[in-house]
């Protein structure tokens, strides 16, 4: 009778979850990607009519300044830095939000939508603006480079604070509070979380800050239009269930196996901490699944 109930209970807090993620995710209108866009507009058009020259010279050029005092600031604890950036990979800020994949499937249908979508929107931008990497144009003498320089010509926009941004506004509005006062402090917060890992690629030396606020615009227009596209449609519901269970397993394990294989490569404490999110991910469902029905 009480594994009944406590089932019955989790069963219920489930539910619950994901009906709240489901009705805030109704409340988010198209319309939020007007004032993103115009910055994007205006930061386009700053850089294509007011200089003489290429776009890609003209912003180059007025970011280098810019990029070396901020580089200066952001890079007095690199380790630090060099840590936080890594949560702008998708490989490793996801197990930190596994458990949802159970429990809301909705907020994972915008979040894996919104994936694809920033993944191709930033593959194409950067290979049509094609902006060199600070380290491709400036002496890497003169400022703080973690990890392995790049010196590709992919600097905008930044992937990581597309990612960074993208994930934290789904998360933003999938557990928006009611009152008004918790709904700026759940802001602030997460938008602080987001900036600090979009201003980390500039500590770590491997974009320029209008790549990262490109990003970040990107981040948020595209998070939103996940959020819509999956307005009407379920098609992650059946993970609710629990004879499916094993799927999310095999997910899990492929994901362990992914950070794993980072963590021997580069050894930094934030690829551990992912591990422990994502193994307190597959013992919650672990537990779900071995109970009684």
């Amino acid at each position: 009778m009480i594994n009944s109930i406590a089932l019955d209970t989790s069963i219920r807090d489930k539910i619950k979850t994901d009906s709240i993620v489901i009705q805030n995710f109704k409340k988010v209108s198209l319309n939020l990607v007007i004032v993103p866009f115009l910055l994007l507009l205006i930061f386009f058009s700053y850089y294509l009519f007011s200089f003489d020259g290429s776009f890609v010279s003209t912003y180059v050029d007025s970011q280098k300044d810019m990029f070396l005092e901020l580089n200066e600031i952001l890079s007095t604890y690199p380790n630090l830095a060099y840590n936080v950036t890594y949560l702008g990979d998708a490989r490793v800020m996801f197990p930190f939000i596994f458990i949802f994949l159970f429990v809301a499937p909705k907020l994972w249908e915008a979040l894996l939508t919104s994936s694809i979508l920033t993944l191709i929107t930033s593959a194409i931008l950067k290979h049509i603006l094609a902006v060199p990497r600070p380290a491709a144009v400036m002496d890497m003498d003169t400022f703080t480079i973690m990890g392995r320089p790049n010196i590709l010509h992919t600097s905008l926009p930044s992937g990581h604070a597309m990612t960074a941004f993208m994930i934290i506004t789904i998360l933003l509005f999938a557990f928006m509070p009611k009152k008004m006062v918790h709904r700026i402090y759940w802001t602030l917060f997460l938008i602080t979380i987001a900036c600090i890992i979009g201003l980390s690629r500039v500590a770590v030396g491997a974009h320029y800050p209008g790549d990262v606020l490109f990003g970040a615009c990107l981040g948020f227009i595209i998070a939103v239009i996940g959020i819509n596209l999956n307005r009407n449609i379920s098609w992650l519901y059946w993970m609710k269930l629990k004879k499916y269970y094993p799927i999310i397993f095999l997910i899990l394990m492929y994901w362990f196996y992914l950070i794993l294989m980072k963590t021997v490569k580069h050894n930094i404490p934030i690829f551990y901490f992912s591990l422990i999110a994502l193994m307190f991910t597959f013992f919650s469902i672990t537990k779900e699944y071995v109970k009684k029905n």
